[in-house]
Order: structure tokens, then C-alpha cells, then sequence
């Protein structure tokens, strides 16, 4: 049995050998209180283990927090651009281990290599983004009312923040969450999904190894019910940041209210995709496919809805259903496959649920609805991508989220008419228009109700230094990426400074 500092002992088996994680609180790798851990299986080949994390309590939690508070008397008093030049050497060193980490996340999540590149790429473009906010974390100075007075307000930290992250992107969004929140000044505690610890892991990992001090940034592995509430709760905690449902959010929110934290959510989404009648059919196409169906239709932004426009709605579905019958599904560490597994056992079941209730509804499903569970398929969550037409908007598969590859293409009659079946739904996320004429599309702009649009491209595809989030129940009103990180892991202090060497008093010294 081998040992080292990260992980622990590793476990040999007989052609291969299980890696043991620790908990990284106050710059050290530590086992958990309880003496328990958990497995991390390969969705896509379940006899695949791909490490053991810490099944952690409360006593962790609290560690990391007291650790957090700690390096907090430190942290924020050292300049923020000295802060981001260790974000910017993280983002090198991400670069240097892309492929490693890419690798490591397919065999945990599950989405194709292709794609837990880009979700280690978007993590390096955080890093880069980041950094340059080190030396642009500018506030307002503007003229006093009164003379011989200068006004200015500055950002400062919070203090420590506390990120639950979700499974399907976990490396980025972790990223959008610690790195924005470092370079303001703020110490962090994390906690992964369960499903994929690693990831955050080796992003945890960089940040050290980058020259983050100790009780910075702070991990602790384990399940929502044991260390969620006590993350929320802790009174030292200032703000905390949730990507996961809307369920979730609502108690978070509300838990968060109870102390006055600051609270970020970014929850579900039911994103549409409006097809017009004049839009380029072939682009529409591999952007509802890709929308749809990547990452096995695992993100809240996945393009679940398609809107069609009648004069072409034949022809799409015809073509479009075609094309989702014919992408490959297996292990996402083969360069061919297209399409991965649901990330465990129980998105598998809620995609097949949906399914059901799909039929029932008396949708029409054109393809792929069956668990794939033959030869390669045996060991692992895969299901066909399945397609439902003739779709009525107010049908429970074209308005709840199931977080799978299913997707409900719905005819309309007009862009007035799309945009109306669009909105009338309780997310408010992503959207999409495929059209070529530019009036429709900056009506469009203007009317849909969501966080995000885009023309003539799917729902997903966000970059890293635009807000991202939405309204509605998708979220809080607060923004991850770009500015809008920086917004919410500040908050502003107003300074006025008196050189007049009298008294002023403001208003009741005004001279009309």
C-alpha cells in the first residue's frame, strides 16, 4: 500500500489501484472527523473507481471555517494584484495538466473528452479573466456637494465564503466561484458534489500548488445533508454560493436570509430554442443537436425546448430526429463517442421517468427512450437520446427540467407566438432565435424573458467574462462570471474625506 500527502494510502487491487482523497483544511490534507469515506464511480463502467473521498461532518466544517477565518486576517490585506498574479500562475499550471485533468473528469462525470476539455479550458479562461480584475477592482470617485471635500467609494471582502457546487461542470463552475472570490480578498470553503469530488480536487490542488497560502481555500468532500447546513449556518460564514436546483436554492436562500448573508443561486432552467421559418435550417440543426444533447443534456442551460416555426417544423423534425438516431453513445475516453451516460443511477431513472411521462402526456416520441444496457453498455447509466414532437407547451416534459437527453420540439405559429411559449414557463435562463432577419432578432432580445439570448447559436456556449444567470426561479439576481462575480464577493464602503479643517454639515450647509 502507497501512500503521499494528498491522498493518503492507495489501495492496490490487481490491475489497478484506487486513490484515497483527504480533505484540504488550513493548507493540509486531513482525514475526516467521522473516519468515513465514499466511492467516486465511473458512470460510463461502474466497476471503474476512480478515487475515495472523505465522508465528512460537522466538526470538518467547522475546522475549515475556523481555518478560513484565520487566513482571512491575512488574506485581505494583501493587494489585489499580487492576489490575482497567484490566480494567473494557477491558470499556467491548469494549462500544463489539461489533459490529466480532462481524463479525470470524463471517468468521473461521464461527458465525452471533448467536452471535460472545455470544462478545464473554461477554468484556465476564469483564471486569465480573473487575474486582470486584480489591477481593475475600480469604484467611483465623484465631486462632493460641499467644498473642499473628496468622495470615493471602494470594494472590500466579505470574509469567508461558503460554495456548494454541482456535479455537472466540476471544474469550471467551482472556478467561477473560488477564483473571482480570492482575488477580491475573500477565504473560501468548498464543498463538491459528491458525484465529482475529484475535479474540484485538482483545481484545489493547482491553487495550492500556485502559492494560495494556507486556510485560503479550504475542501471538505461529503454528502448535502451532513455538511450543507452546517456550511450555511455557521455564523462566521458571510455569503454562500449555490449552483444546483431550484428545490435547493429555495432552503438556501431562505437559511441565508436568517443571518443576512449574502446569497448567490443559480438554479434550473427549461431553456428554448426558437426555429423561424427563414432561419438557416442546417445551422439550426447542429445547434438543437449540440444544445440538446451534449453533455447528455446535463446543464442547466441544455436546449430542452425546440420552437419551431409550422413552415419548416416538418423538415426539421424529419432531419433532427434523423441526426439524434444516429449519435454515438458510449465512454466519453473514446475521441468517437458523441454522447455519454446520466451521471448515476438516479438521473438515469428521472430521465426514464420522464419518458413515461412524456407518453402519457400523449406526446409523440420519434426516437430513443430505452436504458442502453447490452455489451458495452452494461456497467454503465446510458440512455438513447430521446426525441418528443408535436409537444404542447403546458405538458410537464416541456416544462419541468429533467436534466437529460430529452428533448420536446413544439410547433408555433409566429415569433409572437414562439416567444409567448417560451416565456410562459417558471425558469428564465438561456434562449435561443435562429432567424436572418435582424428585426426578429432584436425583438427577440427584447422580449424574451431570460438571462441570457443568443442568435443563430444554442442555448449553452456561455464565456467567462459575461454575467451568467438568469430570472425568474432560475435564480437570486445575482451574476457568476465577469463583473458580475466581482459584484457579489464585494461589497462597497463610501469615503469621504474633509480637508476643509471646519465642520460641514452636509446637506444643512448647502448654499442655494
Amino acid at each position: 500500500m502507497a501512500t503521499d500527502t494528498l491522498t493518503g494510502p492507495t489501495i492496490m487491487g490487481t490491475a489497478t489501484r484506487t486513490r484515497v482523497f483527504k480533505n484540504f483544511i488550513d493548507g493540509e490534507w486531513v482525514e475526516s472527523s467521522t473516519g468515513e469515506t465514499f466511492e467516486d464511480r465511473n458512470p460510463a463502467d461502474t466497476r471503474d473507481v476512480v478515487g475515495i473521498f472523505q465522508k465528512s461532518g460537522k466538526p470538518d466544517v467547522d475546522a475549515a471555517i475556523d481555518a478560513a477565518k484565520r487566513a482571512f486576517a491575512k488574506w485581505r490585506l494583501v493587494p489585489a494584484p499580487k492576489r490575482a498574479e497567484i490566480v494567473y500562475r494557477a491558470g499556467e499550471m491548469l494549462m500544463e495538466r489539461k489533459e490529466e485533468y480532462s481524463r479525470d473528469m470524463t471517468r468521473e462525470m461521464g461527458k465525452i473528452i471533448k467536452e471535460t476539455r472545455g470544462d478545464v479550458q473554461e477554468a484556465i479562461d476564469t483564471a486569465y479573466y480573473m487575474a486582470g480584475e486584480g489591477r481593475r477592482m475600480f469604484g467611483p470617485t465623484t465631486p462632493s456637494e460641499l467644498p473642499n471635500k473628496f468622495a470615493m467609494a471602494v470594494r472590500q471582502p466579505l470574509g469567508v465564503c461558503a460554495m456548494i457546487t454541482p456535479w455537472n461542470f466540476p471544474m469550471a463552475i467551482p472556478s467561477w466561484k473560488l477564483l473571482p472570490a480570492i482575488v477580491c480578498g475573500n477565504t473560501c470553503v468548498i464543498k463538491p458534489a459528491q458525484d465529482t469530488p475529484l475535479s474540484t480536487f485538482n483545481l484545489v490542488r493547482t491553487l495550492s500548488d500556485a502559492g494560495v497560502p494556507k486556510g485560503v481555500i479550504n475542501i471538505v468532500s461529503g454528502f448535502g445533508s451532513r455538511i450543507g447546513a452546517p456550511l450555511m449556518e455557521h455564523p462566521e460564514v458571510r455569503a454562500i454560493s449555490l449552483t444546483g436546483s431550484t428545490d435547493v436554492g429555495r432552503i438556501v436562500g431562505t437559511t441565508a436570509a436568517k443571518s443576512f448573508k449574502h446569497c448567490s443561486l443559480e438554479l434550473g432552467g427549461k431553456n428554448p430554442m426558437i426555429v423561424l421559418d427563414d432561419a438557416n435550417l442546417d445551422l439550426a440543426i447542429d445547434g438543437g443537436l449540440w444544445g440538446g444533447f451534449g453533455t447528455t443534456g446535463q446543464r442547466c442551460t441544455a436546449t430542452s425546448r425546440i420552437i419551431v416555426q409550422k413552415g419548416i417544423y416538418s423538415e426539421f423534425v424529419e432531419r433532427y430526429v434523423e441526426r439524434a438516431k444516429a449519435l454515438k453513445v458510449g465512454n466519453g475516453l473514446d475521441e468517437t463517442v458523441e454522447m455519454g451516460p446520466a451521471v448515476n443511477e438516479a438521473q438515469l431513472k428521472t430521465d426514464l421517468d420522464y419518458v413515461q411521462i412524456g407518453q402519457s402526456e400523449g406526446a409523440k416520441m420519434k426516437c430513443g427512450g430505452h436504458r442502453l444496457d447490452k455489451g458495452d453498455y452494461q456497467y454503465g447509466w446510458f440512455l438513447e437520446p430521446t426525441v418528443f414532437i408535436d409537444v404542447d407547451p403546458k405538458m410537464r416534459i416541456a416544462q419541468e427540467e429533467i436534466f437529460g437527453p430529452v428533448v420536446s420540439i413544439i410547433p408555433c405559429d409566429s415569433l409572437e407566438s414562439a416567444i409567448e411559449i417560451a416565456n410562459n414557463i417558471e425558469y428564465g435562463l438561456s434562449s435561443a432565435l435562429y432567424t436572418k432577419d435582424v428585426n426578429k432578432a432584436f425583438t427577440a432580445m427584447r422580449d424574451l424573458h431570460a438571462g441570457i439570448t443568443y442568435i443563430n447559436a444554442p442555448t449553452i456556449g456561455a464565456e467567462v467574462h459575461l454575467p451568467f444567470g438568469g430570472v425568474k426561479a432560475t435564480g437570486n439576481g445575482h451574476r457568476e462570471g465577469g463583473f458580475g462575480a466581482i459584484d457579489f464577493y464585494t461589497e462597497w464602503k463610501s469615503i469621504y474625506v474633509d480637508y476643509s479643517d471646519k465642520l460641514q454639515k452636509a446637506q444643512i450647509d448647502r448654499v442655494d
